[in-house]
């Protein structure tokens, strides 16, 4: 910003970098990629919201290659 560069530049986080194959551990699906497309824009929407977006360098979601056990409503699921 000193050096009279666009705010949107400076501040950009550098998404989606070299790809997002990266943040996926293990098979790349279109599942996956989609997974996490939408984690990526909830971690960036709450970060921002908490006014964090210029104390934090660099932040990125991964999904990581297993599945686990959650709760949903009345049922559990067994899902990325």
């Amino acid at each position: 910003e000193k050096l009279g560069m666009p705010h949107e530049l400076v501040w950009r986080q550098p998404f989606p970098g070299p790809g997002l194959g990266i943040r996926v551990i293990g098979e790349i699906t279109e599942e996956k990629l989609e997974i996490v497309r939408d984690s990526d824009l909830i971690l960036r929407e709450e970060i921002a919201k908490h006014g964090l977006d210029k104390e934090i360098w660099q932040y990125f979601t991964v999904l990581p290659g297993i599945r686990s056990v959650g709760v949903m409503g009345d049922g559990r699921t067994y899902d990325y």
